[in-house]
C-alpha cells in the first residue's frame, strides 16, 4: 500500500515484535536458523542480504541484473538469486562467487514480473514461479523444462511436497491449489471457502512442520479489510 516498505515479525496474537526496513522493494524473505533473515531486494542496486536481529548486514551479494526479488539459502550454505532481465537462477557460495547459472523460460518480456520465488529440489532441478506469465516451471540445471503448470495468475511461489505434488499460490485467482504430476488439481482453498478473510491476492505459501500451510494475502487496495496471513489445514 502507501506505507513504507518494511519487514515485520509478529507474535502469535498478531502484535509486531520486530521490524526491519529493507534497502528497497522486498517481497520474498527467508528466516534462517539462529534468527537471521535472508531477503532479496530490488532497486538500484539489487541483490540479496542476510541481516541479523540488530539490523546489521552480515552477508550480501549484489547482482548486475535490473532486479532480483527471489532468494533461497540452501542446506550447503549457498544462496539462490532469482534474477530478472535475463530471467535465470544464479547460485553463489558464501564468498559471493557464482557456482551455477540456470536460464529460466518465460514469455514475459518486461523484467519486473519475470520470476518471483525459486527453489532447488532434491533432484538438483529448480522450481520457479513466473508471476507475469502465470506459470510454474521445473527446469533441470541446464534450463530444460521438465514440468510446468500454466494458468495460475500472478503466481508468486510454488512448493514441491514430499508426495511429488506441487502447491501453488495463484495470485489474483484468490486461491491456493495443489496439483499432481499431471497438473490436475487435487486440493484447493479459495475465497469462497472463507469469505471473512477477504482473499485478494494470494502471494506466498509456506508449509509448516505440522503439514498445514501458512498463506500470505496481499490486500492490495483493501488495506484494513481482511487478513495478511492465515494458517489452513
Amino acid at each position: 500500500g502507501s506505507s513504507p516498505n518494511r519487514l515485520l515479525e509478529v507474535d502469535p496474537d498478531g502484535r509486531p515484535s520486530w521490524e526491519h526496513t529493507p534497502p528497497s522493494i522486498c517481497v520474498i524473505f527467508q528466516p534462517l536458523p539462529g534468527g537471521n533473515v535472508l531477503l532479496a531486494y530490488g532497486g538500484k542496486p539489487t541483490g540479496v542480504q542476510e541481516i541479523d536481529r540488530a539490523h546489521r548486514v552480515v552477508w550480501e551479494c549484489r547482482s548486475s541484473c535490473p532486479q532480483t526479488l527471489g532468494c533461497e539459502r540452501l542446506p550447503n550454505g549457498n544462496t539462490l538469486l532469482a534474477e530478472q532481465g535475463p530471467c535465470r537462477v544464479v547460485e553463489v557460495d558464501r564468498r559471493g562467487i557464482v557456482v551455477g547459472i540456470t536460464p529460466l523460460t518465460t514469455s514475459e518480456k518486461p523484467y519486473h514480473l519475470q520470476v518471483r520465488n525459486v527453489h532447488k529440489l532434491a533432484s538438483g532441478n529448480f522450481l520457479a514461479a513466473h508471476e507475469g506469465e502465470g506459470a510454474v516451471r521445473e527446469v533441470d540445471p541446464r534450463g530444460r523444462v521438465v514440468w510446468e503448470r500454466t494458468g495460475v495468475e500472478n503466481a508468486g511461489d510454488a512448493l514441491r511436497l514430499p508426495s511429488g505434488n506441487t502447491v501453488i499460490s495463484c495470485g489474483t485467482q484468490r486461491r491456493v491449489i495443489e496439483v499432481d504430476q499431471g497438473g490436475r488439481i487435487v486440493w484447493e482453498f479459495g475465497a469462497a471457502d472463507a469469505p471473512e478473510l477477504n482473499l485478494v491476492w494470494i502471494s506466498s505459501i509456506q508449509r509448516l512442520r505440522n503439514g498445514n500451510l501458512l498463506v500470505g494475502n496481499f490486500v492490495r487496495g483493501h488495506e484494513g479489510k481482511g487478513v495478511h496471513a492465515f494458517e489452513v489445514t
